[in-house]
């Protein structure tokens, strides 16, 4: 999901500044587009972000609010967005109303089975326009690494999602 951010958020023309949880990590969001990288694990990940947004970052795009909710807002700007598509379930959500309310902060849900078919249909022409311009390729190359597996390597496949592979696991389903 981070992948198609970083490339949909660059193909719309904004500047992205991408984190991740190693220096190993950081060539992934390079390739796919983002201008810059900060480990959110840096004791000044805050300071890193802030110094290529000194007003703040207008959205964040967030798959571990419980967790990253301090840095989310550090690095917000006033009025800005936190998009939350998922939490990794280390640790709950608990809203700060003070730090909130100082940012006049938004949160937006994002949960496609309930966004209404408008809007499906709205994000289904824009990524189809991505696609058809070239704004999403994939492969190591665009920092999407894949994974190939047939149908009866399955068990291998499931191997490589449990043990962390990086990039898109794929089954290929021969029709004979």
């Amino acid at each position: 999901m981070g992948h198609a951010a970083i490339q949909l958020a660059r193909w719309a023309g904004a500047t992205v500044i991408a984190t991740v949880s190693t220096a190993e990590k950081a060539a992934y969001p390079t390739a796919a587009g983002a201008q810059y990288v900060v480990n959110y694990r840096d004791a000044d990940a805050a300071e890193q972000i802030r110094s290529h947004a000194p007003d703040g970052v207008d959205i964040v795009v967030e798959v571990a609010i419980g967790a990253n909710q301090e840095l989310d807002l550090a690095v917000l700007r006033p009025r800005g967005t936190i998009a939350v598509y998922a939490n990794n379930g280390d640790q709950p959500f608990e809203v700060d109303i003070r730090a909130n309310m100082g940012l006049n902060a938004r949160y937006q849900f994002v949960l496609l089975y309930s966004v209404g078919w408008h809007l499906l249909k709205t994000a289904a022409e824009d990524i189809n326009a991505a696609i058809a311009a070239g704004a999403l390729p994939v492969g190591d190359q665009a920092g999407l690494p894949l994974h190939h597996f047939t149908l009866d390597q399955t068990a291998a496949a499931h191997e490589a999602v449990e043990s962390g592979a990086t990039g898109k696991v794929l089954i290929t389903v021969s029709q004979s």
